[in-house]
């Protein structure tokens, strides 16, 4: 059957072009994820090392591998989850990135994939209080041709600006890891204003006692917005 727009040749060739591209994307994206894994695994190793003799030896540093697409990392009473999103995006027209001549002469270097990192108060998840609150510290994206780049707090290398300029290296990837440590070590846990907490039901507050899930985050009752992040 012959369709009168005589569209098929571009549709088929279309379905080839963005498939080959979202592959790639994705295949570097989970070799960066890959990558990050094995250095976080090496640090925690070094670092638990180094501070055997100085800390409590109930405060450990440890990595925990949670699949494909997932680590954690901890230390303190930190926890960073490193988090592969498996679909790959585009920026929007209107994003920064397309000032960029790497980006603006080759339209696919725009397609990325992304590693989120997260962090939490580890006693979110040793007691399962699945109502606690996480940041988004850092996100790392990844293109067809395996350059990256990082936006997030405390992460002043690798960025949009230079986008193209960066191949993935251990180095490069160490340096992320260690900004987003060093922001985390310095983002408090404060006190929830009064007026956020000043009111619970009877049936809340024994739910949560029971449970051990009284709502914790460290900027819990206060706004958390991209200002906080980048």
């Amino acid at each position: 059957m012959e369709s009168e727009t005589g569209l098929k040749p571009h549709i088929l060739q279309a379905i080839i072009d963005r498939s080959n591209l979202s592959q790639r994307v994705y295949d570097n994206t989970y070799a960066v994820m890959t990558k990050l894994k094995e250095i976080l695994h090496e640090l925690a190793s070094e670092l638990d090392e180094e501070l055997e003799e100085s800390l409590d030896e109930r405060v450990r540093i440890e990595y925990r591998d949670r699949g494909k697409y997932e680590a954690h990392f901890f230390f303190g009473e930190n926890l960073l989850i490193f988090s592969m999103h498996t679909d790959i995006f585009r920026f929007g027209r209107m994003d920064a990135v397309w000032q960029n001549e790497y980006v603006s002469s080759e339209p696919d270097n725009a397609s990325c994939g992304i590693i989120n990192v997260w962090n939490f108060l580890k006693d979110s998840f040793e007691h399962k209080r699945m109502g606690d609150e996480g940041y988004l510290v850092a996100r790392i994206f990844v293109n067809r041709r395996m350059h990256y780049f990082v936006e997030g707090k405390g992460q002043t290398t690798f960025t949009r600006e230079g986008f193209g300029n960066y191949p993935v290296t251990k180095e490069g990837l160490t340096d992320v890891i260690e900004s987003a440590i060093d922001y985390a070590l310095h983002f408090d846990l404060l006190v929830p204003p009064y007026e956020s907490q000043k009111i619970v039901t009877a049936e809340q507050f024994n739910t949560k006692m029971e449970n051990s899930k009284m709502q914790t985050g460290k900027r819990l009752g206060y706004e958390f917005d991209t200002d906080d992040i980048l």
